[in-house]
């Protein structure tokens, strides 16, 4: 399991929510992320009720295969809307989004 480094510094910065690029499917965002939820819960219970490892290991694989894809979707949502937004308008922002999608790609690698 990937945790969060605390030392890390925050992106959340003073960015305008209603700007993100996912906001447009926020909804199917959220109805993945319930599933992936359910994922987890059903995990808890196969560790729970003792089931074969070899199931669990199959689970594990496809709540890894379902987290990555919602992780790739808001990267390729980030870079098309806004590292391309501030590239567009140029100058020290611009440069600031191409430095954390670098960064959020060499985390998603590393995990």
């Amino acid at each position: 399991m990937t945790t969060v480094d605390p030392t890390a510094a925050s992106t959340e910065h003073a960015h305008d929510h209603a700007g993100h690029g996912y906001m447009s499917d926020k909804d199917r965002y959220l109805a993945r992320l319930k599933r992936i939820e359910g994922q987890a819960r059903g995990l808890h219970r196969m560790v729970d009720e003792e089931k074969y490892c070899i199931d669990i290991l199959t689970q594990i694989s496809a709540l890894k295969s379902a987290l990555d894809g919602v992780a790739m979707a808001l990267l390729d949502d980030h870079l098309g809307h806004c590292v391309l937004d501030a590239a567009r308008a140029g100058g020290d922002e611009g440069e600031e989004k191409l430095k954390e999608a670098s960064a959020a790609i060499a985390r998603l690698v590393r995990s």
